[in-house]
């Protein structure tokens, strides 16, 4: 006979009893503290809480040994310390009201569960008293003590994790979880722009800076948009484009980047509600569908999102890290995100990434070749006595100097250009020749423009036929014998209060008793499909984001391909009129700087990079 387990009922029965203090606090720890940059989050929250207007942040490996945060906020008195290191003891609510929060904590759990498992000193000076310290070390407490310092609130955490020594197993290298604290203190430098942030690193005893960022002036826009090139670097500052849109109360702003300046993970995209960095799938997903038609699955878009609503419309308590939130309304805010992206990337018109041109100028490599001195070098003059010596007949200006002669450029005088002379005042200025059939050059003012000409054909036929399709709804091919699905109740419900939006992407099902779904017609772009797996990838893309795009992804899918078989092929040759007119078309179609697929359809070269290549700069 097996031995009984001490959950069995028997002699063995369980005992229920209250655990001790410490105990608790460690249990807490566990849930707020997965690594030191989770430290680092709850103590940088709380300097922001107490209005600080700086924040240094020093570590050493990795934060394992020490995170210490300075800053300049209220402070707290000596009375303050003992209750500021008492579970659920927090200056930011009353308990009343749950919803109606407006700090970034709100819990009081972050500085009693730190001292629970590692050496906290905690020193403070409020205005009008004398500065204080308290320390805790694994969950004792020591006595308040009197101490020096000017304002403002200093935290130190050392070896943290030393009094739950199995919790250092799972940290990672010292490397990774520097970084890991760099990213913290990046976002919430982000979400406060007129705040100056200071990271520095202090392992072996060398002090270096990893992140510096002074407070910016001016009004939150600008204030944010200097505050993400210090951060993210002026590649994507020059690329981004602003959000500004409300919808029923809730307004989105920041900035996105052109897809053309995308990149191959999701390192570069920020989400922040009311402020608070957070890590929600539905802003992520939302924020992948306002990219949809103008990126590669293999590549993601850079954004910095900040959506600012009523406390009261989203529940940021649903995880005791805070990094999680759940809306009120789901789909009003994914619609605003959606939309609001849209939007600004129709507005950017032609517009494609600057780098796309820096990485074109690096591509080329000029011929290095031993410097010549001036003193070698004949002067004009010289050269056209040689020229005249050389070759009288070609000293009559009855003719120009052949181009082949390098020294002569200077007389020869080129053919008048096709293109009217102002036509290189447009954007994407003039076109001057066809390379290899598919590759067109136009002048501009500033200098010269290579463009693709299949991919910005196949971008405006693209535009053309999903004008056409918004203008009416997508026509379906009705089943000869409708297909009979069956879900689960919750499911099938969920796709009947969908139907209408479906019917309008040419889709259309009806209750067929119980919880099943008969598909009567399905859009006919799409030819013959498997009906019941088109509907429950829609019923699973609902289900995670209470939207779907699963329909409307494939009938623009067979849009693209509609639009690449019907743009002007590589290898075919256009007259100057026929590019003219391409440019003028991109110059004046949404979202004509990249192909269907995200591609660039052109390249800008200034000319002043141009002649920096030839040294003549």
């Amino acid at each position: 006979m097996n031995a009984q387990t001490p959950n069995m009922h028997g002699s063995s029965r369980p005992v229920i009893r209250q655990l001790d203090e410490a105990a608790i606090n460690r249990i807490a720890a566990g849930e707020v503290l997965e690594r030191p940059a989770s430290a680092v989050k709850e103590l940088v929250e709380n300097a922001l809480d107490a209005g600080a207007r700086r924040i240094e942040v020093d570590m050493a490996d990795g934060g394992k040994t020490l995170i210490r945060v300075t800053d300049d906020g209220c402070g707290m008195t000596a009375d303050d310390l003992p209750m500021a290191l008492s579970r659920h003891a927090t200056s930011k609510i009353d308990g009343s009201d749950l919803l109606d929060i407006r700090t970034f904590g709100f819990r009081g759990e972050a500085l009693p569960s730190l001292g629970a498992v590692g050496r906290l000193t905690l020193t403070s000076r409020a205005a009008g008293s004398d500065a204080a310290r308290i320390t805790v070390d694994g969950g004792r407490t020591d006595a308040v003590r009197p101490a020096a310092l000017t304002r403002g609130t200093v935290v130190e955490l050392c070896d943290l994790f030393h009094a739950t020594p199995a919790r250092l197993k799972f940290l990672r290298t010292d490397r990774a979880e520097a970084q890991a604290i760099a990213d913290v203190v990046r976002r919430l430098a982000m979400a406060e722009p007129h705040v100056a942030f200071t990271l520095r690193d202090l392992t072996g005893g060398q002090s270096r800076t990893i992140l510096r960022a002074d407070a910016e002036q001016g009004d939150l826009f600008d204030a944010l948009a200097r505050r993400l090139r210090t951060l993210l670097g002026p590649a994507f500052a020059d690329n981004a484009l602003r959000l500004d849109a409300d919808r029923e109360g809730i307004r989105l702003s920041g900035y996105a980047a052109l897809p053309t300046y995308s990149r191959g993970a999701a390192v570069e995209q920020f989400v922040f509600v009311n402020n608070r960095p957070v890590r929600d799938k539905l802003l992520i997903g939302a924020l992948r569908a306002g990219y949809q038609d103008v990126l590669s699955r293999d590549r993601h878009p850079a954004a910095a999102l900040f959506l600012t609503l009523d406390p009261r419309e989203v529940d940021v308590n649903v995880h005791p890290a805070k990094a999680e939130v759940r809306f009120r309304d789901p789909g009003l805010v994914r619609g605003l995100v959606v939309a609001g992206l849209r939007q600004a990337l129709a507005g950017a018109g032609h517009r494609a990434s600057s780098t796309v041109g820096g990485l074109t100028l690096g591509a080329f490599r000029p011929e290095t070749a031993a410097p010549a001195y001036q003193m070698t070098r004949p002067s004009a003059a010289t050269l056209d006595r040689a020229l005249v010596m050389r070759a009288p007949h070609l000293a009559s200006h009855q003719a120009p100097l052949a181009p082949g002669f390098a020294e002569a450029t200077a007389r020869y005088e080129p053919a008048p250009a096709v293109a009217a002379p102002d036509d290189t005042a447009f954007p994407l200025g003039a076109a001057r020749a066809q390379l290899h059939e598919n590759y067109i050059v136009a002048q501009t003012a500033a200098g010269i423009v290579l463009i693709d000409q299949h991919a910005a054909h196949e971008r405006l036929v693209y535009e053309r036929l999903k004008a056409e399709r918004a203008a009416a709804d997508v026509p379906s091919q009705a089943l000869l014998i409708p297909e009979i699905v069956d879900l689960p109740p919750a499911d099938a419900a969920m796709l009947i209060d969908h139907a209408a939006e479906l019917a309008a992407l040419g889709l259309l099902i009806e209750p067929f008793g119980g919880s099943a779904i008969a598909v009567r017609a399905t859009p006919a772009a799409l030819g013959r499909i498997d009906a019941a797996a088109l509907l429950r990838d829609i019923r699973d893309e609902l289900a995670d984001q209470g939207a779907t795009t699963a329909l409307a992804a494939r009938i623009d899918a067979i849009l693209s391909r509609m639009a690449c078989h019907g743009s002007i092929r590589s290898g075919r040759a256009m007259r100057v009129d026929e590019m003219n007119a391409l440019l003028r078309q991109m110059e004046a179609t949404p979202l004509s700087g990249q192909c269907n697929h995200g591609r660039p359809t052109y390249v800008e070269l200034k000319l002043a990079d141009i002649e920096r290549l030839f040294g003549r700069t």
